[in-house]
C-alpha cells in the first residue's frame, strides 16, 4: 500500500493558520479553529487500515488528482482523508476546502463527491473521516461526539495548510448534514464564531425519559465492559413508548414506510450510496452518543460570526429545512440560505442536478479570491 500523506501534529505547527482567523469561510457550515498539543492514548488513536483501491460510491474524475492523507487533531487521534487536487493546478498556492458529512457516513460517499466536484471547480479539498469512524482512528469505534468532531473540522484545516499548493488564508469548510452543525460550532472558540443548535422534538418529559434510557445504557456498558449499539436520536412511538434499536436503518424497507425512511434507506441501503465503512449503511452508534448532545451548547455566539459569509443550503421538501430557516434567522449578515426547488435531504447528499455547485463555487470564488 502506498503510504499515506502524513501531517505534522498540531504542536509543531506553531506558525501553522495563525493568520487565518480571520480568512476562512463557510458555507452549510463554519470555519476551524486552530489545534494545539494534546496527550492521548496513542495505540488506540491510530488510523484503521486504509485501502489504495478507488472504493467511493461515485466513478474517479479524470481532470483530479487524488491521495491517501492522515493528520492529527489536538486530542491525539489520527484523521484519514482523501485529498483531491486539479490537474492543471500550475504553479499558484489555491484556496481550499475541508468537507465532512453526513451524519453517520464516510469520506467515500458524499463528502467525497462534494471534495472532488469542488476540486474539478479548482479548489484543494479534503473529505475526511471524523473520530471513531471510517479509516480514522479512535476507540471505541462508532462514537459522535460534538465537541471531538468539532475539531476534526479544525484539524482538517490544519492539514490543509500544510499542504504546499495550499493558500492557507484562503480556506473554507463544507459541512454536510448533521456534520453542518459541528463545522458552524468549530467557530465558536475564536474569533471566527459561529453555531448551530443541536434541536430537538421531545417534550420535556421524553427528555427525561431518554436521559433516563441513556444512564441504564451507560450502567449495562459498564457492567458488561462492552459499548452498545443504539440509535443516536431516541425516538417514540405512537403510543408514546421509547423505541429501541440496534441499526440505524433496516435491512429490508418495510411496506409503507415513512418517506423519510424510505429516502435514507435509497441512499445508504442500495448501491446508490452503500458503503461497508458507513455506519448508516450497515450498523449503528454506540448507544450512549446523544448523552453529549444533550449538553452541548451549539447554538452559542452566533452573534460573533460576522464579517465571515455563511451559505446555507437546504432542500425544498428537506425533513430538515427547518434547521437551516433557524439558523439564518439567528446568524448575522453577511448570511445567505439557498432553497433547492423540488430536492429533499437526501437529494444534496448526490444528484449532480439538485446539488447547486455552481453557486457553491461561486460563493467560495467571492469569498476566497486572492
Amino acid at each position: 500500500m502506498t503510504q499515506p500523506i502524513q501531517t505534522e501534529p498540531a504542536a509543531d505547527r506553531q506558525t501553522a493558520g495563525l493568520d487565518r482567523r480571520n480568512m476562512l469561510k463557510l458555507t452549510g457550515a463554519g470555519i476551524a479553529a486552530l489545534g494545539a498539543a494534546s496527550t492521548f492514548n496513542a495505540s488506540t488513536a491510530k488510523a484503521q487500515t486504509m485501502t489504495d483501491e478507488w472504493d467511493k460510491t461515485f466513478p474517479r474524475s479524470e481532470n483530479v488528482d487524488h491521495q491517501k492523507v492522515t493528520f492529527t487533531n489536538r486530542y491525539g487521534i489520527t484523521l484519514a482523508g482523501d485529498l483531491y487536487l486539479p490537474k492543471n493546478r500550475g504553479e499558484n498556492r489555491l484556496p481550499a476546502l475541508a468537507v465532512s458529512g453526513p451524519f453517520g457516513a464516510v469520506k467515500e460517499q458524499s463528502s467525497g463527491r462534494y471534495a472532488q466536484t469542488m476540486a474539478e471547480r479548482g479548489f484543494v479539498t479534503l473529505a475526511f473521516d471524523p473520530s471513531y469512524t471510517g479509516e480514522s482512528g479512535g476507540e471505541p469505534r462508532h462514537v459522535a461526539s460534538p465537541d471531538i468532531n468539532t475539531e476534526d473540522f479544525s484539524a482538517a484545516v490544519d492539514c490543509l495548510g500544510l499542504q504546499p499548493n495550499v493558500d492557507r488564508d484562503r480556506i473554507g469548510i463544507i459541512g454536510i448534514c448533521g456534520f453542518a452543525g459541528m463545522a458552524l460550532t468549530a467557530i465558536t472558540s475564536d474569533s471566527r464564531s459561529i453555531s448551530r443548535s443541536h434541536q430537538d422534538s421531545y417534550t420535556i418529559e421524553q427528555r427525561h425519559a431518554v436521559l433516563d434510557y441513556l444512564g441504564q445504557k451507560r450502567w449495562a456498558d459498564v457492567d458488561n465492559g462492552t459499548h452498545a449499539l443504539g440509535l443516536h436520536e431516541v425516538p417514540f412511538d405512537e403510543s408514546g413508548n421509547l423505541v429501541e434499536g440496534q441499526r440505524i436503518l433496516p435491512e429490508e424497507l418495510p411496506e409503507n414506510p415513512d418517506p423519510v425512511l424510505a429516502a435514507f434507506f435509497d441512499f445508504y441501503r442500495t448501491e446508490r450510496g452503500f458503503h461497508p465503512r458507513s455506519i448508516n449503511s450497515t450498523t449503528a452508534w454506540t448507544a450512549t452518543t446523544p448523552m453529549a448532545f444533550f449538553g452541548f451548547p451549539m447554538y452559542a455566539n452566533i452573534e460573533m460570526a460576522s464579517p465571515r459569509p455563511i451559505l446555507l443550503i437546504a432542500g425544498e421538501n428537506a425533513h430538515s429545512r427547518y434547521y437551516s430557516e433557524d439558523v439564518i434567522k439567528a446568524a448575522p449578515d453577511p448570511k445567505e440560505l439557498l432553497i433547492v426547488p423540488g430536492a429533499d435531504h437526501v437529494d444534496l447528499y448526490d444528484q449532480m442536478d439538485k446539488i447547486p455547485f455552481d453557486r457553491l463555487a461561486g460563493f467560495f470564488n467571492e469569498h476566497l479570491a486572492a
